[in-house]
């Protein structure tokens, strides 16, 4: 299982500037909701934007087609929820990180979200705060995942 942990520790702006851009795909079945991450998301001149799905079997099929680096993925949703699409795309991206957003993070849903792979659970409420910061650990563990010694934590 792919882990990421929110630490207060950064990667400074120069390593990140030798990085390309992050590829997010953005998956929520509500419109405000993407709209106001997308506008927050875009002020990070490295995470790029690469989609936007409203269901579950759209963020399948668009991780196929547009590669993300990380999926920021809502866990309630139409037609596939986002722990069902979570758990296939990892199957088929088991290297890509994804994190999930629910305004109920309790209840098992944290558990279950990462049993399907993500990395990490926010809360909607105060995703915006954290959400960058999460982005980038999720592409730093990634990125160790494919260094000679690296453990992971799971």
């Amino acid at each position: 299982m792919p882990t990421c942990a929110v630490s207060h520790a950064q990667s400074s702006v120069a390593d990140r500037s030798k990085m390309k851009s992050i590829r997010v795909l953005l998956v929520d079945d509500h419109f405000l909701v993407r709209q106001g991450l997308r506008k927050y998301l875009s002020h990070y001149l490295d995470i790029e934007l690469v989609g936007e799905a409203t269901d579950g079997e759209e963020a399948v099929n668009l991780t196929d087609l547009l590669k993300p680096d990380v999926v920021v993925m809502d866990i309630y949703m139409p037609r596939m929820n986002g722990i069902e699409a979570t758990r296939s795309i990892m199957r088929k991206h088991p290297h890509l990180q994804v994190i999930g957003l629910s305004f109920y993070v309790g209840n098992g849903n944290r558990e279950a979200f990462l049993d399907a792979g993500a990395c990490l659970l926010l809360e909607k409420g105060t995703a915006h705060k954290h959400l960058p910061h999460a982005i980038y650990q999720a592409v730093d563990k990634s990125l160790d995942a494919g260094l000679p010694g690296h453990r992971s934590l799971a």
